[in-house]
């Protein structure tokens, strides 16, 4: 007897975008007949609302786009324009930039380790589950997170929709005193962070090799957070302003958000394309753990993403120890600015991906209009790719339930905007 199973999957609540989401799959004599990634994104006009803003506002306008990663947003679009206004930021503020955007990948990485992805390589349905079988693990995760909230603070006055950037620096600097107390604090978390690193390399993770490429940004002589060019496995290097040239942006029939590809195929970013590229520009100290872990590098494996955050914590909490050595008062936290018409554009590895601005000013530093590629739309097509691969090497001959959780796992893996919610997937299975 011939078996067609039809499998939908919902995907009810998308944080950012505040959108609606399903996965539709449809198993027909035991492959895979249709499977369409479906991103239901009422428009938020983020970018309409930009325009006619005066420069100064963008920054704070930007954060509020994620409540997760401001920065990311408030530092692209800065590095963006005072790249067209000609600005030249003090040293300073140069490097405090740098451990403004660790402290975001240090929070974002953790709470995504700990409240969203672990539990369901250890058969929990949430967090909760998971602090009854790992408590202490799921405290030090906790930790680490308000550590790397504490130090988006520092900088930003506030640690969700921070409102310390300026086009031009910072708006203020933080007093010796609350440096030296951040300073110890983030030395007493590197045995925590290495620790975490020990620990998710434990975990047991599916084995699912795939083909594809890694995108993320590379700097000559760092690991690239908020600074370099755009780089792809196969050996793309090139400035933000190309990004057109190689990467597009389509709308589905089946889905109101955009897909992004890379010379018209799937690519990922984020933290293992981030590692994939960059791990030879980690410190040796980082090095060494990763060693220790046993992740050979480039992995294939997309569920080696967990363990690259715990990895990239590490480096961040190594970073902004390194910057903060060097702390001074500055003379001021900002540099004066004056605007000019022309087209800005700018790129930085937010913590789920490389983030791209691109903004058309006027002589008064007014935007015409705008224009924001996030990471999770330049992941949606890979996920779709990789829902595809994973479920045919897990099986598609598994009960209804083991499928919905499979691919939980896998889009979860990602984290997108979408992942906020623990358990978004609800199937609904007809059988003939």
């Amino acid at each position: 007897m011939t078996e067609r199973r039809s499998v939908a999957i919902h995907v009810p609540v998308l944080a950012r975008v505040e959108g609606e989401g399903a996965l539709d799959l449809r198993i027909e004599n035991g492959d895979i007949a249709e499977l369409r990634l479906r991103i239901f994104e009422p428009p938020r006009f983020f970018e309409k609302f930009l325009e006619g803003r005066h420069y100064t506002e963008i920054p704070d306008m930007v954060a509020r786009i994620c409540g997760i990663c401001p920065v990311a947003y408030q530092v692209t679009a800065a590095q963006s324009l005072e790249k067209l206004f000609g600005v030249e930021l003090d040293p300073w503020a140069q490097a405090m930039r740098r451990v403004f955007y660790c402290g975001e990948w240090i929070q974002s990485h953790s709470l995504h380790i700990h409240l969203l992805a672990a539990p369901d390589f250890f058969g929990c349905g949430n967090a909760i589950e998971l602090a009854r079988i790992a408590p202490d693990e799921v405290r030090r995760g906790l930790r680490i997170q308000a550590l790397g909230n504490e130090l988006m603070d520092l900088f930003g006055a506030r640690s969700v929709h921070p409102v310390g950037v300026r086009i031009g620096g910072f708006h203020g600097a933080p007093s010796l005193a609350r440096i030296r107390d951040m300073q110890d604090k983030l030395r007493a978390a590197l045995p925590e962070a290495e620790a975490l690193i020990r620990w998710a390399a434990r975990i047991q993770m599916p084995q699912d090799d795939q083909a594809f490429v890694s995108v993320a940004m590379r700097s000559p002589n760092a690991y690239a957070i908020e600074t370099g060019d755009i780089a792809a496995s196969d050996g793309l290097l090139i400035g933000a302003d190309a990004f057109d040239g190689h990467f597009a942006e389509r709308h589905e029939p089946h889905s109101t958000a955009l897909f992004s590809h890379y010379r018209g195929q799937p690519y990922l970013v984020g933290p293992l394309a981030r590692l994939n590229l960059n791990h030879d520009r980690l410190p040796e100290r980082v090095k060494r753990l990763l060693d220790e872990s046993g992740l050979a590098l480039p992995s294939r494996n997309l569920f080696h993403s967990l363990l690259a955050r715990a990895v990239e914590i590490l480096l961040a909490l190594h970073e902004a120890l390194r910057l903060l050595d060097d702390y001074r008062m500055p003379d001021s936290p900002w540099v004066p600015v004056t605007p000019r018409a022309g087209v800005a554009v700018g790129c930085t590895e937010a913590p789920r991906g490389l983030l791209w601005h691109r903004y058309e000013m006027d002589e008064d530093g007014r935007v015409i209009n705008a224009r924001i590629v996030p990471p999770t739309s330049q992941n949606q097509a890979r996920i779709e790719e990789d829902l595809r691969l994973s479920l045919l090497n897990f099986g598609l001959a598994h009960p209804d339930d083991a499928l919905r959780l499979h691919c939980e796992k896998v889009i979860r893996n990602y984290d997108p905007c979408i992942s906020c919610a623990t358990h978004f997937l609800r199937l609904n299975v007809v059988r003939a």
